[in-house]
C-alpha cells in the first residue's frame, strides 16, 4: 500500500511538472499563472465524478461534499476526500448553504471550487464568497455572474450590444399585477423564467388568463426550491421554435471564442431530453450570425471560463437571444466529441491564469468533426406526463462499445433513487460521421441497458432515435407534443427480474412442503406422425380426460383430448397464472396427429353465466369465441347446457358449426333410466331430446354423466336405445367414477354399442374423476371391444403422472376425501363439485358436517324442483343447500318462509329465468315467493342481452394493459373480466411464471439450489438461490440470487411481520373517489380540508419531486371525506392523498 501511495503522489507531480513546463516555454504571460493542487466541487452526482475526472488526468487533487441524504452516492467515493455539508439541512439546502462550502473549502486547503451546474452554479453570491475567502471560483468573475445569472440584466446587454431579443420584462416581476399587465399588453401566449437559474426549473407556460395565478404561483415555488431565490421574469413565448445553443469559452486576458452550436430542442417541461452537435439543416449564414453574436455578447462583459449562449430560432430562421448560462451545461459533452476539446480541461486551466492561444485553443483551430448526440437516461415514466420515479436499482447494465460515451454517477445495481434531487441517471453519448451513424450507435447502446427497479425513459428515446424528423428533418420544441407515436413504447420484458421476485416469495414462510421431484423420462420432441383418420369413421376409441397432457408417440389412436375452455379456461388464468391459449398453441405443435376437443356450455360459453349472442357468433354467423380455439388448434366442441334447455344449446351448437369444427352435442344426464319409479328424466325424455338435436344437425351424440349415475343397466337401455333409433350417430358418453361403477357401466356402453367414452389416466382415475384408462384396455383386450392401446405404453404414461400428481398434494382432493362413495345415487352431486363440497367442508372445520350438506343438497334439489346438475345449474343448487345448513333450514320451512328469506343471488337469478327454463318448468309457488316483483326473464336469457361491444372492450384493455393486447386477451376478458384482471396484473409484478417447472411454481427453490428456466428457444437462464436477508424498516427482505453468473437481488415484503407494522394506506384504483399520488414525493401545500366541496380538475394539492411540482387535480366533484397528508409529508406512488364522497 505504500509503494503504491508513493507512486501515485510521484505520478501527480510529474504531471504537474509537465504543466508548470509547458507554461514557462509557450506563454509569455506566465506571471499571471497559478498551478491548482485541489478542487473541490460545490456539487453532486454525474458533474461532479466529471469534473475529479479531469482533476486526476491533470493530477490535481479532488474533494467532494455531500449531504446526509447522498451518503451512499457514488460522487463522494470518486474523489481524494469528502465532507459532509449542511447536517441536518433539507436535501437541497444542503447544497445551497454557501457557509458549510466556503468552511469546508478554507479547513481542507481547497485552492479553488468548480460549481458543477444546477444548485449555486449561477449565483454571484457565492462566485463572490468564493473570492472573498481566497478560492478561486472556476467560472466567470461574480460580477459577470451577476449580470449573465440575471436574466432581465442580461437581456438588457443583449439589447445594448444588438442581439435580437424576445419581448419580456425589463426586472424581475414581484406580482401578479405585473403579469396581467404584461398581458394585456402583448397577449397571450406567455412563459415565466427563474430569473437565477434554468434547468427548466421555475418555467411555466401561460396560454390562458384563468390559468396565469396558478402557475405564477407554482414557478415562484419552484424557482425558489431550486435556486434559493424565486424572482421571476416573464417573455412572450414563441411557439415551435428550435432551441440553439452556443459553446463559448474565454480566458483572463479578453479572447473569446465559440464551439460552435448544439441544438436542444427535444424537451419535456423546457428540460432538454436528446441534444444534438451540430445543429442539422442549420443555414451556415444563420450559424454564422448566431457564434458571432455569441462571441460579441460575451466580450462585452468580458467573460472568462466556459459558457453557453441560448437563442431560439423561429420558423423564419430568425434568432431571439434568451439566456446565458454562466456555467458548463448538461449536454457539453457533444460539443467535447465534435471539436476534440475537453471543456473541463479547458475551465481548469483558465482558471488557473493560461491563456487560450497557449492552449491551442483558436477560432481558426476549432473544427466540426461528425455529429453527436446526448440522451440523458432519467428514472421518470413517459407515459405518465415524464413523472419522475424513485426506488432501489435491483438491476443496472449499461451499454458500451465503440463510438459511445457513458457519463454517471450512482448507476449501479443497489443504488437507491431519491425523489430530492434530479431524475437523470446516466447520460449517454453516442458519435459517429453523420447523425443517422450516431443515432444508430445510440439505438444499440441503449439496446443493451438493463435497467429494472425503476421506470426510465429508455424506451422513449428509443423511438426518438428512430423518427424519421428526427433522423431526416429539423426538430422544434414542440416535437415532442407533435408525436404521440412516441409514446407507443415497445413494453420492457423484464422477465428474469420479474421471476426473481416469484421465487423470492418463497422464501419467507409459510411454504409448501413438497418433496417430491418431477422425473421426466419421455421425450418432449416432436416426431413426424400422420395425421389422426377422420374424427367420425373410428368407433371403438377411448377419450382421454383427466390425463390429457402426454404425448403423441404415445397414443396416437386415441379418439381426443379434452383440453379447454370449461374450467381449465378459469383454472389456467387463475390457479396456474398462464394463458390458456398459449397452453393450446403449445400443444397443438407438440400433438399434431390427436383431435382436441373443448367443451360449450351453450349460451354460456366458456364461462359460468350467460353473455350476448354476439359473444358467441356474429349475426353474420362469422365466429367470434370459437374461431380463435379453432386457429389455435381445436377440433371437437362438446356443446351442452346445464338444464339441457334446447334454445340455448341450439345456439351454441350454430355458433360451433359456424367456427368449421365437429358439433358433439352433450345431453347432460340426471335421475335412472333403469329405475321406473323415477318418472321426470325418463328414456323417453333423452330420446325425444336426442332427436331434436340430431335434427339440429349435430354430428355426434353425447350423454354427459357429471354426477356418475350411470349404472351398467342404465347404461345399456340409454345407449341402446339411442343406437337402435340413430344407428349411423356416433355416440359418445362421458361419466364419473365417484361410486366406483364407472369402469363397469363403460363396459355396459360398449355392449349396447357406444363408439366413445371418456378415461383417465389410472394416476388421476377414480372417485370424482373419470374412469380408469388402464383397467378399460385391459378389459376390453383380446374382446371386439379392443382399443387398440398398448396396455405397456399406459403404464409408462401413469408412472409420469404418478409423479406429477404428488407434486401438487397440499391440492389434491385425497388431502381430505380418501375413496368415493355410492351415495352419489341419492345425493346426485356432480364430480367436480362433490371434490370442493368436500374440501370446502374440511378448510372451515366443517368435515364432519358433510354429510349433512350432502342431505341438504337432496333436499335444495328438490325444492328447485329437481334440476339437471351440471355448472352452472349446481352451482345453484349447492349455494342453496350451504344456505340451508347455515340457518338450520329444514325444506319445509324454507317453503313456508320463502317469502321472508334472503337467499342467495344464484337462486334469485335462477328463478329470474338468467340461464334458461329448466324441464318442467319453475318450482311454485316458491318461485313467485321468492321473487315478489322482481322482473323475470322470457325465453332464452341471451336473446334480450345488448351486443357485446369487443371494439370498447379491447380499447378499455389496452388503456389498462398496454398495447400488446391480443384477439385472445379479448376474448379471455369478454367471459371472465375479473379473473383477466388479476391474471394480467399477476403477470406484469411476476412475468412468465409458466416457464417455471411444477415444483419451482409451487414451492420455490431452496437455499444452494441451482437451476434453469427456459424462457423461450434459445434464450436460458441459470439461476442459483444463494441467501436471506434482515427484515428492513419497510417490512421487506433482500433476498439474493444468482442469475447467469451474476448477482441479483430483490426486495420481498414480509407480510408477517408487517402486521405488526403501520404503513401510510394505498389508494385503491376501483374507488373512484380516493386519490393516490401520480408519483412519489413529499407534499408542498394541501389546497383543501375536509368536508369541503370540490369540483372536477380543481387543485387539491401540490407534490414536489426531483424539484419537479406536480399539482394533484381532483378526478370527480364532491365533498373531501378525509385528507391523509400534512404539508411535508413524504409519500410513495399510489399512496393515498385524501378520500372524496360524491
Amino acid at each position: 500500500y505504500l509503494k503504491s501511495s508513493f507512486i501515485k503522489v510521484l505520478v501527480l507531480a510529474v504531471r504537474r511538472a509537465c504543466h508548470l513546463s509547458r507554461s514557462a516555454h509557450t506563454s509569455p504571460q506566465t506571471l499571471e499563472y497559478k498551478p491548482i493542487k485541489k478542487v473541490m466541487v460545490a456539487n453532486r452526482g454525474e458533474i461532479a465524478i466529471r469534473v475529479f475526472r479531469a482533476c486526476t488526468e491533470l493530477g490535481i487533487r479532488t474533494v467532494a461534499v455531500y449531504s446526509e441524504q447522498d451518503t451512499g452516492q457514488m460522487h463522494r467515493q470518486k474523489a481524494d476526500e469528502a465532507y459532509l455539508i449542511g447536517k441536518g439541512l433539507p436535501p437541497v439546502a444542503a447544497y445551497l448553504h454557501i457557509p458549510d462550502i466556503i468552511k469546508v473549502a478554507k479547513e481542507n486547503d481547497v485552492d479553488a471550487i468548480h460549481p458543477g451546474y444546477g444548485f449555486l452554479s449561477e449565483r454571484a453570491d457565492f462566485a463572490q464568497a468564493c473570492t472573498d475567502a481566497g478560492v478561486r471560483f472556476i467560472g466567470p468573475a461574480p460580477e459577470v455572474v451577476q449580470k449573465m445569472g440575471d436574466k432581465v440584466e442580461a437581456r438588457a446587454i443583449a439589447i445594448r450590444a444588438g442581439v435580437p431579443v424576445v419581448p419580456g420584462s425589463d426586472a424581475p416581476i414581484s406580482s401578479l399585477q405585473e403579469v396581467q399587465e404584461f398581458c394585456n399588453t402583448y397577449g397571450f401566449p406567455i412563459i415565466f423564467k427563474a430569473a437565477y437559474g434554468g434547468g427548466g426549473r421555475g418555467m411555466r407556460v401561460v396560454r390562458e388568463y384563468e390559468e396565469l395565478e396558478e402557475n405564477y404561483q407554482r414557478a415562484y415555488s419552484e424557482a425558489l426550491a431550486a435556486f434559493g431565490n424565486g424572482a421571476l421574469f416573464v417573455e412572450k413565448f414563441i411557439e415551435k421554435p428550435r432551441h440553439i445553443e452556443v459553446q463559448i469559452l474565454g480566458d483572463k486576458y479578453g479572447n473569446v471564442i465559440h464551439l460552435y452550436e448544439r441544438d436542444c430542442s427535444i424537451q419535456r417541461r423546457h428540460q432538454k431530453v436528446v441534444e444534438i452537435a451540430p445543429a442539422t439543416q442549420l443555414d451556415p449564414h444563420l450559424r454564422d450570425r448566431l457564434t458571432a453574436d455569441s462571441v460579441n455578447l460575451a466580450k462585452q462583459v468580458g467573460y472568462e471560463n466556459a459558457g453557453t449562449v441560448e437563442f431560439l430560432v423561429d420558423k423564419h430562421g430568425k434568432h431571439y437571444f434568451i439566456e446565458v448560462n454562466s456555467r458548463l451545461q448538461v449536454e457539453h459533452t457533444v460539443t467535447e466529441e465534435i471539436t476534440d476539446v475537453d471543456l473541463v480541461h479547458a475551465q481548469l486551466h483558465v482558471c488557473e491564469g493560461r491563456s487560450l492561444p497557449e492552449l491551442g485553443l483558436k477560432q481558426d483551430k476549432i473544427r466540426i468533426n461528425g455529429f453527436a448526440i446526448q440522451c440523458r437516461v432519467t428514472t421518470e415514466d413517459p407515459t405518465r406526463g415524464f413523472q419522475p420515479d424513485t426506488g432501489r436499482l435491483e438491476v443496472f447494465r449499461s451499454g458500451e462499445g465503440m463510438g459511445i460515451r457513458l457519463d454517471s454517477a450512482s448507476a449501479f445495481q443497489g443504488a437507491v433513487i431519491s425523489p430530492h434531487y434530479d431524475s437523470l441517471l446516466v447520460k449517454v453519448i453516442a458519435s459517429g460521421k453523420d447523425l443517422p451513424t450516431a443515432a444508430a450507435k445510440m439505438s444499440r447502446a441503449l439496446a443493451e441497458f438493463r435497467v429494472r427497479g425503476v421506470k426510465t425513459n429508455i424506451p422513449f428515446l428509443q423511438n426518438v432515435l428512430s423518427n424519421d424528423q428526427f433522423l431526416y428533418g429539423t426538430v422544434d420544441t414542440q416535437f415532442i407534443d407533435e408525436n404521440p407515436d412516441l409514446f407507443n413504447m415497445k413494453p420492457v420484458q423484464n422477465r428474469a427480474q420479474k421471476l426473481l421476485h416469484y421465487l423470492g416469495g418463497f422464501s419467507l414462510p409459510p411454504s409448501l412442503a413438497l418433496s417430491l421431484s418431477l422425473s421426466l423420462s419421455l421425450s418432449l420432441s416432436r416426431p413426424h406422425l400422420p395425421l389422426s383418420p377422420p374424427i367420425l369413421a373410428e368407433p371403438g376409441r377411448a377419450h382421454d380426460d383427466l390425463g390429457h397432457v402426454h404425448f403423441n408417440s404415445l397414443f396416437p389412436f386415441i379418439f381426443s383430448l379434452s383440453l379447454s375452455l370449461g374450467a381449465t379456461f378459469d383454472v389456467a388464468m387463475r390457479f396456474l397464472c398462464e394463458c390458456p391459449w398459449k397452453r393450446l398453441q403449445e400443444l397443438r405443435s407438440l400433438i399434431p396427429n390427436v383431435p382436441f376437443q373443448m367443451l360449450l356450455r351453450g349460451a354460456n360459453a366458456v364461462g359460468y353465466t350467460n353473455y350476448p349472442d354476439n359473444a358467441v357468433y356474429k349475426s353474420n354467423k362469422e365466429n367470434i369465441l370459437l374461431q380463435k380455439p379453432e386457429k389455435n388448434g381445436m377440433d371437437i366442441f362438446r356443446v351442452f347446457d346445464s338444464l339441457n334447455y334446447l334454445p340455448n344449446m341450439l345456439l351454441g351448437m350454430e355458433a360451433a358449426g359456424s367456427a368449421g369444427g365437429v358439433v358433439e352435442a352433450a345431453i347432460s344426464y340426471t335421475g335412472d333410466v333403469s329405475d321406473p319409479t323415477r318418472q321426470k328424466y325418463t328414456l323417453d325424455y333423452y330420446l325425444k331430446l336426442a332427436e331434436e338435436l340430431v335434427k339440429a344437425g349435430t354430428h355426434i351424440l353425447c350423454i354427459k354423466d357429471m354426477a356418475g349415475l350411470l349404472k351398467p343397466e342404465a347404461s345399456r337401455l340409454l345407449v341402446g336405445a339411442l343406437r337402435d333409433r340413430f344407428p349411423d350417430m356416433p355416440i359418445h358418453v362421458h361419466t364419473h367414477d365417484t361410486a366406483g361403477a364407472g369402469v363397469a357401466a363403460m363396459l355396459a356402453c360398449a355392449e349396447a354399442g357406444v363408439d366413445i367414452v371418456d378415461v383417465a389416466v389410472d394416476p388421476m382415475a377414480g372417485m370424482t374423476s373419470q374412469p380408469s384408462m388402464g383397467a378399460l384396455v385391459a378389459c376390453t383386450k383380446g374382446t371386439k371391444y379392443n382399443t387398440g392401446i398398448s396396455l405397456e405404453k399406459v403404464f409408462d404414461y401413469s408412472e409420469y403422472w404418478e409423479v406429477t400428481r404428488g407434486l401438487y398434494a397440499p391440492f389434491d382432493c385425497t388431502a381430505t376425501m380418501k375413496s368415493g362413495n355410492a351415495d352419489i345415487y341419492e345425493n346426485e352431486i356432480p364430480g367436480g363439485q362433490y371434490t370442493n363440497l368436500h374440501f370446502q367442508a374440511h378448510s372451515m372445520g366443517l368435515g364432519h358436517k358433510f354429510k349433512e350438506v350432502k342431505k341438504a343438497y337432496v333436499e335444495a334439489n328438490k325444492l328447485l324442483g329437481d334440476l339437471i346438475k351440471v355448472t352452472p345449474s349446481s352451482k345453484i343448487v349447492g349455494d342453496l343447500a350451504q344456505f340451508m345448513v347455515q340457518n338450520s333450514l329444514t325444506r319445509a320451512e324454507v317453503e313456508e318462509r320463502a317469502d321472508e328469506l334472503s337467499f342467495p343471488l344464484s337462486v334469485v337469478e335462477f328463478l329470474q329465468g338468467h340461464i334458461g327454463i329448466p324441464h318442467g318448468g319453475f318450482p311454485e309457488p316458491l318461485r313467485s315467493k321468492v321473487l315478489k316483483t322482481l322482473p323475470r326473464v322470457e325465453g332464452r336469457p341471451g336473446a334480450s342481452m345488448p351486443p357485446m361491444d369487443f371494439q370498447a372492450l379491447e380499447t378499455q384493455l389496452r388503456e389498462t394493459h398496454g398495447d400488446d393486447i391480443t384477439p385472445e386477451d379479448v376474448m379471455s376478458a369478454a367471459m371472465y373480466p375479473k379473473v383477466f384482471q388479476e391474471f394480467k396484473e399477476f403477470t406484469t409484478t411476476f412475468g412468465p411464471v409458466d416457464c417455471l417447472n411444477t415444483r419451482l411454481f409451487l414451492d420455490g427453490p431452496k437455499i444452494a439450489e441451482e437451476f434453469e428456466v427456459e424462457l423461450e428457444r434459445g434464450k436460458t437462464l441459470h439461476i442459483k438461490a444463494l441467501a436471506l436477508g434482515d427484515l428492513s424498516k419497510a417490512g421487506q427482505r433482500e433476498v439474493f440470487f444468482e442469475l447467469n453468473g451474476q448477482l441479483r437481488s430483490v426486495l420481498v415484503k414480509d407480510t408477517v411481520a408487517m402486521k405488526e407494522m403501520h404503513f401510510h394506506p394505498k389508494a385503491l384504483k376501483d374507488v373512484r373517489g380516493q386519490v393516490g399520488a401520480p408519483m412519489p414525493g413529499k407534499v408542498v401545500e394541501v389546497k383543501v380540508k375536509q368536508g369541503q366541496t370540490v369540483e372536477k380538475g380543481q387543485p387539491l394539492c401540490v407534490l414536489s419531486a426531483m424539484k419537479m411540482e406536480t399539482v394533484v387535480n381532483s378526478p370527480l366533484s364532491g365533498t373531501v371525506a378525509k385528507v391523509y397528508v400534512n404539508v411535508d409529508s413524504s409519500l410513495e406512488g399510489d399512496d393515498l392523498i385524501l378520500e372524496i364522497a360524491e
